[in-house]
Order: C-alpha cells, then sequence, then structure tokens
C-alpha cells in the first residue's frame, strides 16, 4: 500500500507556475518523489493503453529514495521511472537547459539514417525551401515525373502553401511526401494540408482528455474527420515516407493522409505518440515537467499510442547507407511507383 503525503495544491499557471509545500513540511527527495508520482497518478492518460502498472513502479522505485541520494542519483531515478512509460511526450528538466525525454532513444537514433545533403545531391532537382513555413521544401525526383515535399513540422504561417507547390506539380504522375524526422506541432496545421491530397470525408480517430484521480477517468470522446474540397485535391499516387522521428502531429497527419486510397506508407514504424501535452508541471526543487493527458483512439476504439504507425512496406537506412549517398527509404519507393503504377 503506498503512503499518502499530504502536499498543497499544485498550482498550474504556464507563465509562473510554482509548487507549495506546507511550511512545516521539509523539501526532501522523498516529498519530491510523492509529489512527482501522484500528480503522474491522478493525471497522466496512458496507463492502460500502455499497459503501465502505475503502483507496481512505486513499489518499485520509492524503497530507493532517501536523503542520500546526491541531485544527480534523484534525476537519474526519476528520470528511469518515467523511461517505464515509453512516452516522448514525458520529459523531465532541471531549469538549466537539460531535460530527459521518456522512450526517446530509437527516435534519437533515427536522426543518423536521413541526409538533406544526400536527398538534394543524389535525388532531388533543386530543392526549393518555403522560408514561410517550418522546414517544408519541394522539387522534381531526378530524372523522373514525380514529385517530392519534404516536410519536417506541423507549423507555419500559411498552410494553405500546399495547393501552390500542387499547382507546380499538376503534371506529375505521382508525389514522394516525406515526413521523416517530423517533430510534429500543430494538428490544425496537420490537417490543413492532408486536406489538398484528400478523397473524401473520413472518420479518422477521437480524442479523449483525462478529468479525474481514476486511470479511466475521461471525458466525452470528440470525433475528427478528414476534410475535402474536389476542386483542390491531388489524386494521383502518393508515397508517405516515414521513420521513428515521425511524432505527435506527424503521425496525426499520417491518421489522415492512411484513409485515402491513393496513399501508401513507406519507411520506418513511427514513434507512436500521438497526445496533446499538460501545461508545464513544478517541482519544490526547481525541476520541472510534462506528460500526456490525452488519448487518441481510431474508429474501432484502438490506438496507436505506443505502438506507431506500421508502414505498408518497411525499409530504413544505416549510417553506413547515408555516408554511402544512399538513401534506401527513397529508392524502395521509387522502385514501388515505377514498378505498381508504371511511372516513368
Amino acid at each position: 500500500m503506498k503512503k499518502t503525503i499530504l502536499i498543497a495544491t499544485l498550482v498550474l499557471l504556464v507563465s509562473c507556475a510554482k509548487t507549495f509545500l506546507p511550511k512545516e513540511e521539509p523539501l526532501t527527495n522523498n516529498t519530491t518523489f510523492e509529489l512527482f508520482w501522484t500528480d503522474f497518478d491522478q493525471h497522466y492518460s496512458l496507463f492502460d493503453i500502455r499497459n503501465i502498472d502505475w503502483d507496481a513502479l512505486y513499489s518499485s522505485y520509492q524503497p530507493r529514495v532517501n536523503e542520500e541520494l546526491s541531485e544527480t542519483d534523484f534525476w537519474d531515478l526519476l528520470s528511469s521511472l518515467i523511461e517505464n512509460l515509453d512516452d516522448s511526450h514525458t520529459v523531465l528538466y532541471d531549469g538549466n537547459g537539460h531535460s530527459y525525454r521518456s522512450g526517446y532513444a530509437l527516435n534519437e537514433q533515427s536522426i543518423a539514417e536521413i541526409s538533406e545533403e544526400v536527398i538534394r545531391s543524389t535525388y532531388v532537382e533543386a530543392l526549393k525551401e518555403v522560408r514561410s513555413e517550418e522546414q517544408l521544401a519541394y522539387g522534381m525526383i531526378k530524372g523522373k515525373n514525380i514529385g517530392y515535399i519534404y516536410l519536417g513540422a506541423m507549423d507555419g504561417q500559411n498552410p494553405s502553401i500546399i495547393h501552390t507547390i500542387i499547382e507546380e506539380f499538376s503534371n506529375v504522375e505521382a508525389i514522394l511526401l516525406d515526413v521523416r524526422q517530423n517533430t510534429g506541432g500543430d494538428d490544425r496545421y496537420a490537417a490543413a494540408i492532408a486536406k489538398a491530397f484528400s478523397d473524401g470525408e473520413h472518420l479518422i480517430y477521437s480524442v479523449a482528455t483525462r478529468n479525474g484521480p481514476n486511470h479511466d477517468d475521461f471525458d466525452a470522446k470528440k470525433n475528427y474527420y478528414t476534410a475535402y474540397d474536389a476542386n483542390q485535391t491531388f489524386s494521383k499516387p502518393i508515397v508517405v515516407l516515414t521513420d521513428r522521428k515521425t511524432i505527435s502531429a506527424g503521425e496525426i497527419f499520417l491518421l489522415h493522409m492512411q484513409s485515402f486510397e491513393n496513399v501508401i506508407q513507406i519507411g520506418d514504424t513511427t514513434a507512436g505518440d500521438f497526445s496533446t501535452v499538460s501545461n508545464m508541471r513544478f517541482l519544490p526543487n526547481g525541476w520541472h515537467y510534462r506528460y500526456s493527458i490525452q488519448k487518441f483512439l481510431l474508429p474501432n476504439g484502438e490506438s496507436l499510442d505506443g505502438v506507431g504507425h506500421i508502414p505498408d512496406m518497411y525499409v530504413k537506412n544505416t549510417a553506413e547507407d547515408i555516408a554511402a549517398k544512399e538513401d534506401k527509404v527513397l529508392d524502395t519507393a521509387l522502385e514501388y511507383l515505377l514498378d505498381t503504377h508504371s511511372i516513368d
């Protein structure tokens, strides 16, 4: 049975949030651990979906907490605790520029599996950047009638620029839509980009937000649909390229895209981190943190959190491929288009 410690209410103001303890309650590692664990217990949204026994983790970690732990050792203990969540939307910050992101090792590893220089030099003719948007660039595949769009984030000032790009691609036979290393952003931006490729209105997911102390306390689900404009859509073959660092709003984008008949996903499985994150939470020792507060459900009630989008064709690069100026993900996508759709 876990011990309950009376603590003051955690005040959640994004700009100047601060945790207050009763004056008679000393600041100890044990007090901080209890506050940290209890806040997750009452507000984190994905225990059931990620099959996490939070009480069992308490029983495992709480006995390791003592006042002899150095700040570094206590940081490592809390980091190890949240690593069990395998949720890169859950992050611990020390307030001095250092952070620990849960479940991030494979995401970070994938950084070496793609190279802008290789894409520019080997695959795409005159890759043009759209400066109003975050990491949006496009061009033609060398020697092929295939357009290429790179989208590294779901953020920017003018998502409707995608229609201008598609107009430039009006004569192409297919588009490679590269969302590898997509760091997420705004789900509404993702929906606006996806609309340019839509083949109709589809129910694609629902969202529920944790709203009570029990692990199954959630508000009513809200449904989300793809948008469609028959006058502004690209209906030819589309290959979406993904990797382990395709995350969050990048994965929401894929929920839209995968509902369209002319879309196939090639690459690595995505991160599997969909949820909206909390406002910043604060600990009395000056550390702060965030975590997932929602669950995203497919129309059949299942969740891809902790799973990710599994590609139709699995392939990923190695560092050696990149060093040899080869991108096997792009190669596989081109081979698919050439073989399946007889594209020149």
